[in-house]
């Protein structure tokens, strides 16, 4: 990791604006406090300070209109890039993708069952292959929306090690303003205390209005210079300010990466697990529904079968323990003679008796022709 001494050193100038080189990104330091006070500073830095407040000329107008000029153009322009930056900072597009992400999942429910009155003549195959349809289009959206976010993340990647850079520079210009104010103060504090002083003395002690004049051009050059130093001192606490705003910024893109390389690493893998255990069970539930009811064929089969046997085992029994003419059909047979027989018998008599009846009648008829016939005579 890299520290302070190794960053841009700090430079005074007289300069109005100076060109800064570009700097490739660096891994931050941790910030330091603001203190007006050289305990900031490393020895090279404090003699720098030392020697650039010798040669601050108050007297020079020009100069001290310019003195820490270039340094506030700089922080200037770097607040108006970290703005920018923040402006057209869009994390929005980032969260609907991570929410489409979840849309997407949701909308694929491996547990889901077709209902309706048809829906039990749907073929467990069927299911599995809506199934297998559905993950597809759901995984070709999933795929599309983490192409985007990869490019999202490598850009907040930059963006993440620009603002690292960023939070450099400004660390720097905070460094340096501080240099000036504190070498504008010793200045100061050296011309109030010194050549002001001496002036003041003089000019009461002459009375005369040239040294009074140059007592008052000198206070009135100091109170400039006082008030130079106290916008150096404003500018420095917008680089107190951005500081944080920069690690603000920093730590929303960096979040927004880890969301995104969560979603890629783990999210999507584990639904893939999800579906893949998901479209073992339809298979493993199919396989049971086909075994059950291979299982309950087979078992309907052998009822039936055994039901089968039965009836035929007794049949064979009732029929191999059956005479060859029934008890029933004997009976039936001697009543039926015995009937006839009497019948005939009774016919029989009946006949004899018709004859008898018929041979009286006869007897009587041929006895009641000779009778006829002896009276005839």
């Amino acid at each position: 990791m890299s520290t302070l001494d190794e960053m841009e050193m700090p430079t005074l100038t007289f300069d109005p604006a100076p060109v800064p080189e570009e700097k490739a990104p660096v891994v931050p330091v941790q910030e330091e406090k603001a203190k007006l006070d050289d305990s900031m500073l490393n020895d090279k830095e404090r003699q720098m300070v030392e020697s650039f407040a010798k040669q601050i000329d108050i007297r020079n107008t020009n100069g001290i209109l310019q003195y820490g000029a270039g340094t506030q153009k700089k922080m200037a322009d770097f607040s108006e890039k970290a703005l920018e930056n923040v402006k057209t900072k869009d994390l929005g597009s980032v969260g609907d993708m991570l929410s489409n992400v979840v849309t997407e999942l949701k909308s694929f429910d491996a547990q889901e069952e077709e209902k309706g009155f048809f829906s039990f003549l749907k073929k467990p195959v069927d299911k599995i292959t809506t199934m297998k349809t559905k993950y597809e289009k759901v995984e070709n959206n999933v795929e599309k929306i983490c192409t985007a976010l990869e490019n999202h993340q490598t850009q907040l990647m930059k963006d993440v090690a620009m603002l690292d850079h960023m939070y450099e520079q400004n660390l720097l210009y905070f460094k340096e303003l501080s240099m000036y104010i504190l070498a504008g103060k010793k200045k100061l504090e050296e011309v109030q205390e010194g050549q002001l002083k001496e002036l003041l003395t003089k000019a009461q002690a002459s009375g005369l209005a040239e040294d009074a004049q140059a007592a008052r051009d000198l206070e009135a050059m100091c109170g400039r210079f006082e008030k130079k130093v106290h916008d150096l001192e404003l500018t420095r606490m917008i680089s107190i300010q951005t500081a944080p705003q920069i690690r603000l910024v920093q730590n929303n893109d960096t979040v927004m990466v880890e969301k995104i390389q969560s979603t890629i690493v783990n999210t999507i893998p584990l639904w893939k697990s999800q579906m893949v255990l998901a479209l073992g069970v339809a298979h493993s539930a199919q396989a049971a529904a086909a075994q059950r009811k291979v299982t309950d064929m087979t078992n309907e089969l052998l009822k039936k079968n055994a039901d089968t046997l039965k009836m035929a085992t007794l049949e064979t029994a009732r029929e191999s323990e059956r005479g060859i003419v029934d008890m029933e059909t004997l009976k039936a047979t001697n009543e039926s003679l015995i009937s006839t027989l009497d019948e005939v018998m009774q016919i029989q008599q009946e006949g004899r008796q018709k004859r008898q009846e018929a041979e009286a009648e006869m007897q009587r008829l041929e006895n009641e022709l000779k009778q006829k016939l002896l009276q005839v005579r």
